[in-house]
C-alpha cells in the first residue's frame, strides 16, 4: 500500500478485508486549527478508497481533547483554546473533510469525544486511568525530551493518551488510518480495546514526510505546508517550491499520479534531466486532485 510505513499487524487486516462485513474505520482530528494541508488528508485518500469497496468512516472530532492538547511532538505544552475557538475550527475541518470524502451516512459518520467524556463519572474515569501504568505513558519520547530538559508535563498531557485510546473503545471501530507520529496513542486504543472485551483495532501508520523546505513535518506554526483551502493558484505555487528530493515522496504520498508516471519521473530524475519537470508534474497532479484538470 503506498504511503505505509507500518500495519498493526497485516495478518489481522487481511482478516477484516476478507470477512465480507462493513468495517468501521477511524481516524480521529483535534481542532488545533481552522484548516487542514496535505499532510492530513493522506489519511482521508486512504479511507475514501475503502469507503468506495462500501465500508464506513467514522471521524471522531476530538472537542474535548483539544481542550488538552495532544503532547505528541511537542517538547513545551501546547497553548488552550476557548470553547468557542474550537467550535469554529470543528466546524471548518468537518466541511474540508466531507470535500474528500463520499458523504452518504451509509458510510460516513461523525461523532465528537464530548458525546461520553461529558457524560463520564469521576469513579469511570479513574477505572478508565487505572488500566494504565505511569510507566507506560513516562516512556513516550517527547515526555523524556522534557524530562531532560528540565521542562514541566502536566497531568492532562499524560492522560491525553488513555483518552485517545478510549475513544477506540467508544466507537468500537475495526480500523484506524493515521500518521505513524500517533501509533502511541493508537496503541493504546488496541491495548483498551482489549480490557473491555472488544476485538482490537488495527493500526494503519502512514508515513510522516518533511515540509515543503524539508526538515520538520508539515504544520501550520512553520509555514510550510499546501493547506486544503488554498487555492489551485496557491497550490501550484507552493508545489514548486518542494526541495528535489522530496518530489518523488510527496508524488506518492499526496497525489494518484499512477506508478507508472512517478516510475518514469524517477528515472529522469536520476538521469539528472532538469527537476523543472518532475516538480510541474507534481504540481499538476496535485492541482487535479483537489480541484479537477479543468
Amino acid at each position: 500500500m503506498r504511503g505505509v510505513e507500518d500495519i498493526i499487524t497485516r495478518e489481522e487486516l487481511k482478516k477484516l478485508l476478507d470477512s465480507g462485513k462493513q468495517l468501521r474505520i477511524k481516524h480521529g482530528l483535534d481542532a488545533t486549527g481552522p484548516d487542514l494541508h496535505i499532510g492530513h488528508a493522506t489519511s482521508l485518500w486512504k479511507i475514501r478508497a475503502l469507503q468506495e469497496e462500501g465500508h464506513k468512516a467514522v471521524i471522531l472530532l476530538g472537542d474535548i481533547t483539544t481542550s488538552i492538547g495532544d503532547p505528541t511532538g511537542r517538547v513545551k505544552t501546547r497553548p488552550v483554546l476557548l470553547a468557542h475557538t474550537i467550535a469554529a475550527n470543528l466546524e471548518s475541518i468537518e466541511k474540508q473533510i466531507k470535500s474528500i470524502l463520499i458523504p452518504s451516512r451509509e458510510v460516513l459518520e461523525f461523532r465528537r469525544s464530548s458525546e461520553w467524556y461529558r457524560r463520564m463519572r469521576w469513579p469511570d474515569l479513574l477505572a478508565l486511568l487505572g488500566h494504565v501504568t505511569h510507566a507506560r505513558l513516562i516512556e513516550r519520547e517527547m515526555f523524556q525530551k522534557r524530562i531532560k530538559a528540565g521542562a514541566e508535563i502536566f497531568i492532562p498531557e499524560l492522560i491525553y493518551p488513555v483518552l485517545q485510546g478510549y475513544d477506540s473503545v467508544m466507537l468500537r471501530d475495526n480500523l484506524t488510518i493515521i500518521g505513524s507520529d500517533q501509533l502511541f496513542n493508537e496503541h493504546l486504543g488496541r491495548f483498551l480495546q482489549g480490557r473491555y472485551q472488544q476485538a482490537p483495532q488495527v493500526i494503519v501508520a502512514l508515513k510522516i514526510l518533511p515540509g515543503l523546505g524539508g526538515g520538520e513535518k508539515m504544520s501550520k506554526s512553520e509555514g510550510n505546508y499546501i493547506g486544503l483551502l488554498d487555492s489551485p493558484q496557491d497550490k501550484f505555487g507552493k508545489a514548486m517550491r518542494v526541495l528535489d528530493r522530496l518530489i518523488i515522496p510527496y508524488l506518492e504520498a499526496y497525489t494518484a499520479a499512477p506508478e507508472k508516471d512517478i516510475q518514469e519521473i524517477e528515472a529522469g530524475l536520476n538521469g539528472r534531466e532538469n527537476p523543472m519537470k518532475a516538480k510541474l508534474f507534481f504540481a499538476e497532479m496535485l492541482v487535479k486532485r483537489y480541484h479537477g484538470q479543468k
